[in-house]
């Protein structure tokens, strides 16, 4: 594989100050989670500043590597919603030059700081507050961009029911299937199909924003200049309750009850206070629940499939937190008790 070096410097060239390099350029890769995409910091320049390159995967990888609806994007996702959000308002990081073609799109440094990493062994007090703030920027995503807004191709696309379903088959196909060695077929086959038509119908029957569709843990970096999103390139229409059972039913984080029930709280206080229409509470924690179930299946299929298909099994020890949720939700669900007696019977962790 290319390493971008030469790509890089040739960007870097066209660069005016701060970005005129001091001596050799430094070049430190960075964890990119499961994407196809790879970052490096890179330094040197004579400012004594950093940026980070974002080196794009081959061509047909890089304008989305989850299932999607909607038309073909005409340019590279991550830019068109850069520009969105920052016209927003929103805390994205700066895009300091692109050269698509050439694979490369260089950004501002902002740290390795994560959310999930703010958190990690840290006290209850700090972990609420931070959870706090976090909520408050979901909040003002959404109240940012609510109505029409700025045309970009996370609103020409949408959590419709049938990606919604494909969701819900990739659990089936790659948790079911492939880790636990179990298809499904006749009685059992059929109940949990009939479920799963019905929860994907109920969730793309509800009223649509936009949607981050990946707002967690990972992706909130704790910058100089406050929190930052990342990662937002799979941006689509889709419930309001899809961001927050994102950042709260974290496979990453898992909060206490508690502290749930508090935030959730808090999420509907801040949207009344902007003037965004959600549902009555009790309405809103049975979207919450059937959110939560729908999202969390999906994860753990999708965290087998970047084990069998990508090769990565990093994210094999998040299953069990996603079925976890998954499970608490099903808990509170008692028209879904027949799909949930059909898949424990297979996947133990629904018990």
């Amino acid at each position: 594989m290319p390493t971008g070096r030469k790509e890089v410097k040739l960007l870097l060239q066209r660069l005016d100050e701060p970005w005129r390099l001091g001596g050799e350029l430094s070049w430190q890769p960075l964890h990119g989670d499961a994407s196809a995409r790879r970052y490096v910091r890179l330094g040197g320049f004579a400012s004594g500043a950093s940026l980070v390159a974002m080196l794009l995967a081959d061509e047909r990888a890089r304008f989305s590597e989850e299932a999607m609806s909607g038309p073909e994007p005409e340019e590279l996702p991550f830019l068109d919603m850069q520009r969105a959000l920052e016209a927003a308002g929103l805390p994205v990081p700066r895009v300091v030059a692109s050269d698509v073609s050439a694979g490369v799109v260089l950004l501002e440094d902002v740290g390795d700081t994560t959310l999930a990493r703010a958190v990690h062994g840290a006290g209850r007090e700090d972990r609420r507050r931070r959870y706090r703030q976090a909520v408050e920027l979901l909040v003002d995503f959404q109240a940012r961009t609510a109505g029409p807004g700025p045309d970009c191709i996370g609103r020409r696309r949408a959590f419709e029911y049938d990606l919604l379903r494909w969701e819900l088959d990739h659990f089936l196909e790659y948790l079911v299937d492939e880790q636990r060695g179990v298809r499904l077929e006749g009685e059992p086959a059929r109940v949990v199909g009939q479920a799963f038509d019905r929860l994907a119908a109920e969730i793309a029957s509800w009223p649509r924003v936009l949607v981050h569709r990946d707002f967690q843990s990972r992706n909130i970096m704790l910058a100089p200049r406050g929190p930052v999103l990342i990662d937002f390139q799979d941006a689509l229409m889709g419930p309001a309750v899809y961001d927050l059972v994102a950042l709260l039913r974290d496979s990453y984080v898992v909060l206490d009850d508690d502290l749930l029930d508090e935030l959730i709280d808090y999420y509907l206080e801040l949207c009344s206070a902007r003037d965004l229409k959600r549902p009555p509470a009790d309405t809103w924690r049975r979207q919450f629940d059937l959110q939560t179930l729908q999202r969390k299946l999906k994860d753990a299929g999708r965290f087998v499939f970047i084990e069998r298909v990508k090769n990565n099994p990093d994210f094999l020890p998040f299953i069990a937190p996603s079925l976890a949720y998954a499970r608490q939700a099903f808990e509170r669900l008692p028209e879904y008790q027949p799909c949930r007696r059909v898949l424990a019977a297979v996947v133990e962790e629904l018990r």
